[in-house]
C-alpha cells in the first residue's frame, strides 16, 4: 500500500549511534594523521613552488619562475633521461622472474630453500645492498671485476666510474634486488591457473611453447600488468642507490634520476621553492602515465 512518499528509513537507535561513534573514533586517527602528515605538507609545496626560499630567509613569491627554469634546465632533462633509462630493467626483471617463477613451481624436495633465497634480497636494506654492490663493482679490487671477467681473459669496465656504465650498474643491481618479489608474484599466479586449460589444451596437441604462449601469458597478464605499472613509479622515485653509489651523481651527472635532483636542489642549494617544482612535475608525470597505462591496460590485461 502506497506511503504517499512518507519516508520508510529507520529510525537511527542509540546502540546504532554509539556504534558509528565508535567506528568515527577508530578511523579519525589516519584520517587526521593523513590531513595532517600528508594533504596539508603537499598543499604547501604546491604554494611553496611559486616561491623562492632557502629556509633560512622568508619566502618570496616568484610565480611561475620555477617552473620555467625547470624547464630551461640541462640537468633535469638529463636527470629524467637516466630515470627512464632506468625502465629498461622493467622488462628485463620481469623476463628473469617469470623465467624462475616457472623454475620454482616444479614440485622438487627442498624447492622452498631456493624460493627463499631468490627472497631474501627484496628484503635487505637498501642501504646495506647498496654498499655491498658498490664494492663489488669496483673497478679496481671489485669481485665481478676481478673474479668473473677475467676468466673470459678481459678486463672488466670503470661500472661507476664511466658515464656509459653507470645506469646499466643499477639495472643490474635492481635485477638482483628485485626479482625474487616478481617471482613471487608470478609464482602466485602460475599456481592460481587451473590445470583443466592445459589438460584442452593437451587434447588439442598443443606443445609446452604454444601451452606456455597461450595459456600462461595471458592468464599472468594481471600480474604483467600490475609489475609494470608498480616498476614505472618506483623507478620514478629511485634514490638511495643512488645517493650511496653515484658521487654527486656520478660522471657527467650520468646516475643521478628525477629524485636525486630534487634531493641536490633542496638539502645541496637549499632551493626550497625550486625543488617543490620540479617534485610537482615529477607528481604530475607520473599520474599521466599511470593513466596512459590503465588505459591501454584494457587491450591486453585478461580479465576473468
Amino acid at each position: 500500500m502506497a506511503n504517499n512518499g512518507a519516508s520508510t528509513a529507520k529510525p537511527v537507535t542509540g546502540f546504532k549511534r554509539k556504534e558509528a561513534m565508535w567506528c568515527y573514533l577508530f578511523i579519525a586517527p589516519p584520517v587526521i594523521g593523513f590531513l595532517i602528515f600528508g594533504l596539508a605538507p603537499l598543499l604547501y609545496s604546491l604554494r611553496l613552488s611559486t616561491m623562492e626560499w632557502d629556509i633560512l630567509t622568508s619566502p618570496t613569491g616568484v610565480g611561475l619562475a620555477n617552473f620555467r627554469e625547470m624547464f630551461a634546465d640541462e640537468k633535469f632533462y638529463k636527470a629524467l633521461f637516466n630515470t627512464a633509462y632506468l625502465m629498461i630493467g622493467i622488462p628485463l626483471g620481469m623476463i628473469v622472474s617469470l623465467l624462475l617463477a616457472v623454475m620454482m613451481n616444479r614440485p622438487l624436495k627442498g624447492i622452498s630453500l631456493f624460493r627463499t633465497a631468490y627472497y631474501i634480497p627484496v628484503i635487505s636494506p637498501i642501504i646495506a645492498v647498496s654498499l655491498l654492490w658498490q664494492w663489488m663493482l669496483n673497478y679496481d679490487y671489485g669481485i665481478i671485476n676481478e673474479w668473473i671477467w677475467q676468466l673470459f681473459g678481459v678486463q672488466g669496465p670503470n661500472w661507476l666510474g664511466d658515464p656509459n656504465w653507470v645506469k646499466p650498474s643499477f639495472i643490474l643491481m635492481g635485477l638482483w634486488g628485485g626479482v625474487g618479489g616478481t617471482m613471487v608474484l608470478y609464482l602466485a599466479g602460475l599456481q592460481g591457473i587451473s590445470t583443466t586449460y592445459y589438460e584442452a589444451a593437451e587434447v588439442d596437441g598443443a606443445g609446452r611453447w604454444a601451452k606456455f604462449r597461450s595459456i600462461t601469458l595471458p592468464l599472468l597478464s594481471p600480474i604483467h600488468f600490475f609489475v609494470i605499472v608498480m616498476g614505472v613509479i618506483g623507478t620514478f622515485q629511485s634514490f638511495s642507490q643512488m645517493y650511496i653509489m653515484a658521487t654527486d651523481g656520478g660522471p657527467e651527472y650520468s646516475g643521478a634520476t628525477i629524485v636525486y635532483y630534487i634531493f641536490q636542489e633542496a638539502f645541496k642549494y637549499f632551493r626550497m621553492g625550486y625543488a617543490s617544482a620540479v617534485a610537482w612535475a615529477l607528481g604530475v608525470l607520473i599520474f599521466i602515465v599511470t593513466l596512459i597505462q590503465f588505459r591501454f591496460s584494457k587491450r591486453w590485461v585478461y580479465q576473468d
